[in-house]
C-alpha cells in the first residue's frame, strides 16, 4: 500500500471540522458540572443554585446539539426538562422578577417546546400577562410556532416593531438590543416571514460587520438566528470564480455560501486575484493569523471615574517588591484593588484577567493550608490554570475588592508579563487595565 503525502496545511482543512465535534462535545461535558440536583445549570460550577436564564441558555444548546447528532445524556436532559417545567407553571412576575422574568419565562417555554415537550398552560398564562414585554411576546411566538400554534403565535406579534432602543442595563437576561433583534429574526424565520426576516437579516449583518464590541451571547444569537435564516431560505446562485492565488489558478463552483483557501505568504508576501464569473455578489474576507509582536502593549479603556484598578507586587511578608528582576525561587504575590467609584452604581458579572509570564508559576493556594495573610475578596468563581488566573465578581457602589495570587519565579531568563485586565463582561464600557513589561528571573 503507497502511503499518501498530505502537506500540513492541507491536514489544517481536513481535521477543521473533526475539531469543531471534539470542542462541540467538550462543552457538552463541561455543563455536567454546571448541572445542580435540582436539574437547572449554575451560572459557575460549583455553585449551589441554579440560574434561570443560564438554564434556558445551556439547555438551549444542549438541544440543538442534540438534534444536529451530538451525544448528549437523556438523564441530564430530563432532569433539565423537569427543572424548566416547574419553573414555567409556577412562575409569577413579582418585583424580583419584573423586569426581565417574562423574557425569562418566554425563553424557557421556547426551550420546551424545542425540546418536543411544550407547556401550554404556562404559555397561555403569560400571554395574557398585561405587561408582557415586546421582546418576550416575539419569543413566546416562536415557542407557539414550534409547538404547532401557528395562529396564536401570529396574533401575538401582530403590529409588534422589529427594532429596540439601546439597552444602558442588561439585567438578569445579560441581553442587548441586537440580541434582541436576533431572537425577533429567529422568529420571523420561523414563521416564514422572509420579506421582513430579510430586511432585519440585513441590519444585523451590518451591525456585526462593525468594528465594535459585542458580548459572547449577543454574538451566539446572531449567529443562530442568520444561520437558521440561510437554512430555511437557501440561496439558488452558486459561487462561480476564477483566478490566481499565489500564481496558481484556482476555479471555483460551488453551491456553499463559504469557500475556503490556503494563502502561504512568502517574506511577508502573496498575490490573490478573484474574478466573480456567476450572478451573485461575492465578498472576499481575508483571515490572517500570528503570534502578536513580544511587548506590544494592551489596549485598555481607563476610565478611573467608571473602574479604578491598582496592580502591585508584594513578598511573603508584605512588603512591595520590585519584579522587573527576580532571583530564582523567590515566592512573591501578585496584589489587584478594583474600586467602584459609584458613578454607575452596582456592576455584575466582572471578570478579571491575570496572565503570568512563562518563567512564574502559580502557586494554587487551595492545594496548600490556605492563602494566610493574603486572603482574597469574595469572588462568584476562579479559574486558575496553568499560567493565568480568571476571577469572576460583582461589585458594589464605591467597594473596594482586592485579589491576591501567590507565585514563584521558577525558571531562568527573560520573559514578557502581559497586562492585566477588568472588564464587565456585557459592557464593555466598564473596564480598567495595565499593560504588560519585561521581567527577568536571574540567579542568586
Amino acid at each position: 500500500m503507497n502511503a499518501m503525502y498530505v502537506s500540513p496545511l492541507k491536514w489544517l482543512f481536513i481535521l477543521a471540522p473533526l475539531v469543531m465535534v471534539f470542542a462541540i462535545s467538550a462543552g457538552i461535558n463541561r455543563l455536567q458540572n454546571f448541572q445542580r440536583p435540582d436539574g437547572g445549570f449554575s451560572y459557575w460550577p460549583g455553585m449551589a443554585q441554579s440560574d434561570e436564564w443560564g438554564s434556558n441558555y445551556a439547555g438551549h444548546f444542549l438541544v440543538e446539539a442534540q438534534s444536529n447528532g451530538y451525544l448528549v445524556s437523556d438523564y441530564m436532559l430530563q432532569q433539565w426538562k423537569n427543572y424548566q417545567r416547574g419553573k414555567a407553571n409556577s412562575w409569577v412576575p413579582s418585583s424580583d422578577n419584573f423586569y426581565g422574568g417574562d423574557l425569562t419565562q418566554s425563553y424557557r417555554l421556547y426551550t420546551l417546546a424545542l425540546a418536543k415537550a411544550p407547556e401550554l398552560g404556562a404559555m397561555n398564562r403569560l400571554k395574557e400577562f398585561r405587561y408582557l414585554s415586546a421582546e418576550a411576546k416575539w419569543r413566546l411566538a416562536a415557542a407557539y410556532k414550534i409547538a404547532g400554534q401557528d395562529n396564536t403565535a401570529l396574533d401575538l406579534i401582530s403590529g409588534l416593531g422589529t427594532s429596540f432602543p439601546v439597552r444602558t442595563y442588561w439585567g438578569y437576561t445579560y441581553g442587548s438590543d441586537t440580541r434582541d433583534e436576533a431572537m425577533v429574526l429567529e422568529t420571523l424565520t420561523l414563521l416564514g416571514r422572509k420579506a421582513k426576516a430579510e430586511e432585519l437579516l440585513r441590519s444585523l449583518c451590518a451591525k456585526l460587520a462593525q468594528d465594535q464590541w459585542y458580548s459572547t451571547q449577543t454574538t451566539a444569537y446572531t449567529l443562530i438566528a442568520v444561520a437558521k435564516f440561510c437554512g430555511k431560505n437557501p440561496s439558488g446562485a452558486k459561487i462561480i470564480a476564477n483566478g490566481t492565488v499565489d500564481g496558481k489558478a484556482v476555479n471555483i463552483n460551488s453551491a456553499s455560501y463559504i469557500r475556503q483557501l490556503p494563502i502561504v505568504f512568502k517574506n511577508g508576501n502573496s498575490s490573490v486575484n478573484i474574478v466573480n464569473k456567476g450572478s451573485n455578489t461575492l465578498y472576499v474576507r481575508l483571515i490572517t493569523q500570528g503570534q502578536p509582536l513580544a511587548g506590544d502593549s494592551l489596549k485598555v479603556n481607563n476610565n478611573p471615574a467608571v473602574l479604578n484598578m491598582n496592580v502591585s507586587y508584594l513578598s511573603q511578608d508584605g512588603k512591595a517588591i520590585d519584579i522587573n528582576k527576580l532571583t530564582q525561587g523567590t515566592d512573591f504575590v501578585a496584589k489587584v484593588t478594583i474600586t467602584n467609584p459609584g458613578k454607575r452604581g452596582y456592576y455584575s458579572e466582572m471578570a478579571l484577567t491575570q496572565i503570568f509570564p512563562s518563567g512564574w508559576e502559580i502557586l494554587n493556594a487551595r492545594m496548600f493550608d490556605g492563602e494566610g495573610a493574603f486572603k482574597s475578596s469574595y469572588s462568584s468563581y476562579q479559574d486558575i490554570r496553568d499560567d493565568r488566573v480568571y476571577t469572576y465578581f460583582n461589585i458594589r457602589q464605591n467597594e473596594t475588592l482586592t485579589y491576591y495570587i501567590q507565585l514563584n519565579a521558577s525558571y531562568l531568563g527573560k520573559y514578557f508579563l502581559p497586562g492585566t485586565f477588568c472588564e464587565a463582561m456585557y459592557d464593555n464600557s466598564v473596564s480598567a487595565g495595565v499593560n504588560g513589561k519585561w521581567v527577568e528571573v536571574v540567579n542568586q
